[in-house]
């Protein structure tokens, strides 16, 4: 039997054609319906700051109102040291104000689709939901969120790391519709469509000391 030479195989850098190939390729892997964002969508991966005692006391002040009605919580943060922290310092001064945690869940700022852990955080369905997290990992798992779940924003409350003003746009018309959350000076802010504005202190009612 005759033998063919094999052929010359060729680094895939040498070729730019297929490496524009494979780029596309890579982009347009997202099944169609998919919520979940286009690789090209980036933020500066800068890790959030430590929460402060004020952020976290307007926190606890929002759950609190008298709108809000909240006893049980579902708590959930990406797994950077900052909001791991901030994640557990909420669920632990919410535990001793006699309040209910019923899970505390993290998510990676990447991943297959985060629905394993949008499913944890809303199976059981808590009365609200607090975050602390960088925003494009959270823009990613609030998509899938909103796609998959019965999650409402809502009845969402957040730490300062999301107060980006260019996390609604990332995350999509409606999808953070309704989010509060605390700013490190102890205000508040929230987002309305696609706009996040932000609330001095002041304007905040109702008081709560954490804990030292």
């Amino acid at each position: 039997m005759r033998r063919l030479p094999a052929r010359p195989v060729h680094p895939m850098e040498s070729d730019p054609r297929r490496r524009r190939h494979i780029m596309i390729t890579v982009v347009r892997r997202r099944p169609p319906g998919s919520p979940l964002l286009w690789p090209v969508h980036r933020l500066d991966p800068a890790p959030p700051a430590p929460h402060t005692d004020a952020e976290l006391a307007a926190l606890i002040s929002l759950l609190t109102c008298r709108d809000a009605r909240t006893r049980i919580l579902a708590v959930g943060h990406s797994r950077d040291e900052p909001s791991r922290e901030a994640a557990h310092a909420l669920a632990d001064a919410w535990t001793a104000r006699g309040g209910r945690v019923l899970t505390v869940v993290s998510w990676p700022e990447e991943a297959a689709s985060w629905l394993r852990a949008a499913t944890r955080l809303t199976t059981p369905r808590p009365d609200a939901w607090v975050m602390a997290a960088a925003p494009l990992g959270f823009a990613q798992l609030a998509r899938r969120l909103r796609h998959s779940t019965d999650w409402d924003p809502a009845r969402t409350f957040a730490f300062a790391s999301l107060q980006d003003p260019r996390l609604p746009g990332l995350a999509g018309p409606g999808v953070l519709d309704g989010l509060r959350g605390a700013t490190p000076e102890g205000g508040t802010w929230d987002v309305d469509g696609d706009h996040l504005s932000a609330h001095d202190p002041e304007a905040r009612t109702g008081t709560y000391s954490a804990p030292r």
